[in-house]
């Protein structure tokens, strides 16, 4: 794990292996990491707006949960943001196949849930 880490900080280790790709392939590696860096920067700032801005719920400590849940799914979401880029950028590298990720269909389960809860919590309030 500390390896990988290190790796995300040393351009001359990422530089050093197999072959220079067309920078287009960098390019579009590059734009794929900043998407996913937004998403993370979305996250933590709904987590923010959760925090500061909805109202008490039915639930105790509901907003505090929703609120600390999103600023770490945000945070998560920038950490494998950086380590997918330079995985990815080390298979164009070698001319590898890219690395399969599971992690865009958990991240989208994750929000659904959360959207289905805010959902409940709202109605519960409406109704309560």
């Amino acid at each position: 794990m500390w390896e990988a880490i290190r790796r995300w900080f040393d351009p001359r280790e990422l530089r050093s292996v197999g072959s220079t790709p067309d920078y287009r392939f960098s390019l579009a590696n590059e734009r794929t990491f900043l998407a996913w860096l937004r998403t993370g920067l979305a996250l933590i700032a709904g987590g923010l707006a959760a925090a500061q801005f909805l109202p008490r719920l039915p639930l105790a400590h509901l907003r505090e949960v929703i609120a600390v849940a999103l600023l770490l799914l945000g945070g998560t979401v920038a950490i494998r943001a950086v380590d997918h880029w330079a995985r990815t950028e080390r298979a164009i590298r070698l001319g590898e196949e890219l690395p399969a990720s599971r992690f865009p269909a958990v991240l989208a389960l994750v929000v659904a849930l959360g959207a289905l809860l805010l959902v409940a919590a709202v109605l519960a309030r409406g109704l309560g």
